[in-house]
């Protein structure tokens, strides 16, 4: 009888088991987290900001309706930002701890130019602004040594009276290898639980105080 070699049968089971993660990985979790809470329509439609990254290599559109007219959504739009009120996320992690649940005045003021700080070293710059309906966002890699750029849009769409539609889409150009790698072994999965928690963020927010 032929001894078996446990460190081989290790390294085989373990190939195994990585290779069948990866299948179930690609078809079937990552198109789900890729458009989570979307619908066909909205993954499909232009949105502002599609052209900032007109050959995009990576895009994902996610949505969640709220229960509030987007005039009570948008405030908290505009208050995005590290050391400003934080992306509503993990912000114990990614706003120096800092938890914001309120609005606050004096960042209601936003343009065209303003940077958005995703952390100290650099962020967003606002592209465009629709009062009460979009916010366009970009990073330009270059400034922060990436080869890369990458677009962020959030939408408010009117649903009735009470409720909104937010949808956020981000598109990302990733050149490098660098980069490439980057982007499909940490930007890919961690940009949705990122920004899954800042829709639902968003949405909290957003319905307590109306409903207050």
């Amino acid at each position: 009888m032929n001894a078996r070699n446990p460190v081989l049968t290790l390294a085989v089971n373990g190939v195994w088991v990585l290779s069948l993660g990866a299948v179930v990985y690609l078809k079937w979790i990552r198109p789900w987290h890729l458009r989570w809470g979307a619908t066909d329509d909205e993954v499909n439609c232009s949105l502002p900001g599609d052209d900032q990254i007109p050959t995009a290599t990576w895009c994902t559109t996610r949505a969640i309706t709220i229960a509030a007219p987007p005039a009570a959504v948008w405030p908290w739009l505009v208050q995005l930002g590290y050391r400003r009120a934080g992306w509503y996320s993990y912000d114990r992690f990614d706003n120096d701890g800092v938890v914001v649940k309120r609005i606050i005045p004096e960042l209601q003021h936003l343009a065209v130019g303003d940077m958005l700080l995703t952390d100290a070293t650099g962020g967003f710059r606002v592209e465009a602004i629709e009062p009460e309906r979009s916010l366009v966002m970009l990073i330009h890699g270059a400034a922060m040594g990436m080869d890369a750029d990458i677009s962020s849009a959030l939408v408010l769409n009117p649903i009735g009276q009470q409720h909104t539609r937010l949808i956020l889409r981000a598109r990302a150009d990733f050149r490098g290898w660098r980069e490439k790698l980057w982007g499909w072994l940490l930007f890919d999965a961690g940009d949705f639980v990122m920004m899954r928690k800042m829709l639902l963020g968003i949405k909290e927010r957003a319905e307590c105080l109306h409903t207050v």
